[in-house]
């Protein structure tokens, strides 16, 4: 009887002690569905979101700033700098400044990691689909090893969770008082998901609930904890909708600020 093995020399999916399967997946559904589309979307999300923060326009119609500029630290237009501008200096686009700490805590997101390595490095595609690559070095080497820096990332987005909800209070009011736009609801629904997602982040449930030996000893954290616990099994859902809620506000702001639009009042 042949051997089953692939020879001594081989790596990754073709390793000693895999078995030799001459084909790719013995699936056959349609499995490559779920990594094309992913593929997509994001690509669409990048191409949108690069342009957008060099741009460096019309990211600013009274009340609203955009929440890939925001905070506004740089030569910002009129208006749009609630904490002043300390970097007027910076040659770029203000929101170069900021994105950085979002896109961080995105980019080395737990689901978002596995996410992109399926969809834009096959690494594999889908479940019982072997990989196209010869190595495996999982998140040991440069750059992905900075992935292990995602805690940080988080606590940098719990801060611009609070600038952002700052700015979504600041579009319910203006020079003679209270105010409900379209705009404003959309602020809340986006700065809703900003909070859900990272919330349910999984470096929150182990900062909340992590290293205890007792929760007993701890009913505070116990409590938080079960409540992150309860939200952090959508959090891939939370990752996809603030996603979308996030390029949609933007998108709004973007269209008032240019004028093709104008703003409906409900109050």
């Amino acid at each position: 009887m042949a051997s089953t093995k692939a020879p001594a020399s081989s790596g990754g999916v073709n390793g000693p002690g895999r078995a030799a399967i001459g084909v790719r997946t013995l699936r056959e559904d349609r499995w490559w569905l779920t990594p094309l589309t992913t593929f997509v979307v994001f690509s669409a999300f990048i191409v949108y979101a690069t342009w957008r923060a060099f741009a460096n326009a019309d990211y600013y119609a009274e009340p609203y700033l955009s929440p890939f500029y925001s905070p506004c630290l740089g030569d910002c237009v009129k208006g749009s700098s609630d904490f002043g501008q300390p970097l007027d200096w910076f040659p770029l686009s203000a929101a170069l400044i900021i994105l950085i700490f979002p896109l961080g805590f995105r980019l080395t997101c737990y689901y978002y990691r596995k996410a992109y390595y399926r969809s834009f490095w096959l690494s594999p595609p889908a479940c019982a689909v072997a990989e196209p690559h010869t190595k495996y070095t999982g998140e040991t080497r440069l750059p992905l090893i900075l992935n292990n820096i995602h805690r940080y990332f988080w606590y940098a987005a719990i801060a611009v969770g609070l600038i952002l909800t700052w700015d979504t209070l600041l579009t319910f009011q203006d020079v003679n008082g209270g105010r409900v736009g379209l705009g404003s609801l959309i602020f809340v629904v986006n700065v809703t998901f900003i909070w859900l997602y990272t919330l349910s982040c999984h470096s929150c449930r182990h900062a909340v609930g992590g290293r205890l030996r007792h929760f007993s000893e701890h009913p505070v954290r116990y409590r938080l904890w079960t409540w992150v616990s309860r939200i952090n099994v959508h959090h891939a859902k939370f990752a996809w909708y603030s996603l979308f809620s996030v390029a949609f506000a933007d998108l709004y702001v973007m269209l008032l600020a240019n004028g093709t639009i104008t703003e409906t009042r409900f109050f």
